[in-house]
């Protein structure tokens, strides 16, 4: 007795991918919404009870300024701190800038010639682990100009991480293509162009997004310890006077300011990234569940 047929359309049942449906509310996947109502709600939870507590024990506006002082300060001299914090993201960036041009030509340079590597790079180390608040001083009399002293401070802050991020993507380029290459005649820039870079790129990312952050902060520390007054000066020095006249509200609000843009870069650095890997790299591709 012979079985039925049973229709066949070509393909095996087993192996048909099951359609996933992505639901999407106000235009945001199901799946973002909560990376961002879980920390939102924390925060709601902590500001809450900080003006609890600030009201409830009736602690002084000089000693600790709750939430509502604070964002009643930043909307009454916003005028002053944007235009200081403008200040200090123009050091920010061309430090960051600054840090990315000479962090991956060195590293280029190292990943070229082991010698060249062995003998530098134990200096750019030393440049990393020296606090910057104890070379400031130092930096500020030799460069003779402040942006400029201002700008070596927050890119001395800022390099390390992209030159040694990039000189370990370089050096992680899969040495059977690198053979390949070599077998096929390729020169040491085509494998330098069209696999070390490549392989690279993931690394530099990290690198970016560490140093954005970084050059942040040595803006700032640099604007501290410069200590340099006037309509050109940064968010650093309005919180030192902010702090003199014991306007703590404003300091708060100053600090605020400075968080919220280290956020920021590092969202514009993570989408930065993001967009560059999404199509081909591992850490950036949707895993399924």
């Amino acid at each position: 007795m012979s079985t039925p047929a049973v229709p066949h359309d070509g393909t095996d049942a087993e192996a048909r991918p099951v359609a996933s449906v992505e639901r999407r509310v106000l235009g945001v996947s199901t799946e973002v919404w909560p990376r961002i109502l879980a920390p939102f709600a924390i925060g709601v939870v902590v500001l809450g009870l900080w003006e609890f507590l600030v009201r409830w024990y009736a602690v002084p506006a000089y000693v600790l300024p709750g939430p509502v002082l604070i964002g009643e300060t930043l909307v009454a001299d916003w005028g002053t701190l944007f235009g200081s914090l403008l200040i200090t993201l123009r050091i920010t960036f061309l430090a960051l800038a600054a840090a990315v041009i000479v962090g991956v030509s060195l590293a280029v340079l190292f990943t070229q010639s082991k010698w060249l590597e062995m003998a530098l790079l134990p200096y750019a180390v030393i440049l990393q682990v020296t606090p910057v608040v104890a070379i400031a001083p130092l930096i500020i009399i030799w460069a003779g100009d402040i942006n400029l002293s201002l700008l070596i401070c927050a890119w001395l802050v800022a390099f390390f991480p992209i030159l040694s991020n990039t000189i370990l993507g370089l050096n992680s380029a899969d040495h059977n293509l690198v053979d390949y290459f070599r077998l096929n005649g390729a020169t040491r820039w085509q494998t330098l162009r069209y696999l070390k870079l490549p392989a690279a790129l993931p690394y530099f990312l990290a690198g970016l997004k560490i140093s954005g952050g970084l050059a942040l902060i040595g803006a700032v520390v640099a604007e501290f310890v410069a200590g340099t007054g006037g309509s050109e000066s940064g968010l650093a020095y309005r919180i030192l006077e902010s702090g003199y006249q014991l306007k703590i509200p404003r300091v708060f609000a100053a600090l605020l300011m400075i968080s919220l843009t280290g956020v920021a870069i590092f969202l514009a650095t993570s989408t930065i990234s993001h967009l560059l890997l999404r199509r081909w790299h591992e850490s950036a591709l949707k895993r399924e569940s």
